[in-house]
């Protein structure tokens, strides 16, 4: 059996932690462990010995490619705070985009106009949980059914701070002729392209988070500036400090290489990829820079990624 979803947030190349274990998007690590612990007792082959082997089968494999991974992503510390902070992104995302969203299931269209929607989404996410893994053959119509409900709790939670325009102001936008702007949020000056000044928003917040040393959320903001706008070099050279920082020199040096494509004079890949270059043990390539030439015949540092690290920045903060 093929373990592919596509609905919900799985339709966004992200895979549903909470939806496989059927719990709320803001469920604490207590309440996941609980419903993990219902779901193993469930899917565990020693657990179920009536069914026959092909049943057994199907539920390891739901138990061990879905469950046990979405479990351990959604308890350890490290891997909860950055999908909690990727799963944010997708829900300001998902404000943008909630003219393209297209909902499947009565319910998720159902909590998309719920007046208290929090609690129609908790109940709902309770009723589900009871029979989620009953039919292991229907197990992942559910989870896809329960990623559309954390599709549109995300997109209503994250609507709550935004100033969305009322259904009943649409239609006036037919009229030939421009309103002024005095009913609107917007600043009266004409504003860029949509599409430049998104990715310029995400630049910004992105070189906020750096600055507080951020570096996963800044790196999630400069990911969503690059499907934006792929061609943008500051967006390159900026993911590249966030990659460096974080130790991951090919990756650093992957993002300089094309910011220097795109812009030959950017100061901060010139200034860090023959760095990234010497540390890797290569040779800095046709970007040159001028630096001393006594660099030639020095060994790459080899004991550990700490240490690579701690050689780059020397100390010194960009």
């Amino acid at each position: 059996m093929a373990l592919k979803i596509d609905r919900g947030l799985f339709k966004y190349d992200f895979i549903d932690n909470h939806a496989i274990l059927c719990v709320s998007v803001d469920a604490d690590v207590k309440e996941v462990r609980k419903r993990y612990l219902q779901i193993a007792r469930r899917l565990h082959p020693d657990s179920n010995l009536t069914e026959s082997s092909a049943q057994k089968q199907l539920g390891n494999e739901l138990l061990s490619k879905l469950v046990n991974p979405a479990y351990e992503k959604l308890t350890s510390d490290r891997t909860r705070a950055e999908y909690m902070m990727i799963l944010a992104q997708i829900g300001k995302r998902l404000v943008q985009e909630s003219t393209s969203v297209t909902l499947n299931s009565d319910l998720a269209k159902q909590l998309a106009e719920a007046a208290n929607f929090d609690h129609f989404y908790k109940s709902a996410i309770a009723q589900l949980a009871q029979t989620q893994y009953d039919s292991l053959e229907q197990a992942l119509q559910v989870i896809g059914q329960v990623s559309e409900l954390n599709l549109v709790y995300l997109m209503r939670s994250a609507g709550k701070s935004s100033t969305a325009p009322p259904p009943h102001a649409q239609p006036k936008a037919q009229s030939g002729t421009p309103e002024p702007n005095t009913a609107k949020n917007t600043p009266p000056e004409p504003a860029p392209p949509k599409e430049d000044l998104i990715v310029e928003q995400y630049v910004r917040r992105a070189q906020s988070l750096i600055d507080k040393n951020q570096f996963a959320q800044a790196k999630v903001e400069l990911q969503d500036a690059l499907k934006l706008e792929p061609k943008n070099s500051r967006c390159h050279s900026l993911i590249a400090m966030v990659y460096l920082k974080q130790n991951q020199l090919k990756m650093a040096k992957i993002h300089f290489d094309n910011a220097l494509k795109l812009d030959p004079n950017d100061e901060t890949a010139l200034q860090w990829k023959p760095k990234i270059d010497k540390a890797l043990g290569q040779q800095p390539s046709d970007h040159k820079v001028t630096s001393s030439p006594n660099n030639k015949d020095k060994q790459p540092d080899k004991s550990g990624s700490g240490g690579l690290f701690g050689g780059l920045f020397g100390g010194k903060k960009k």
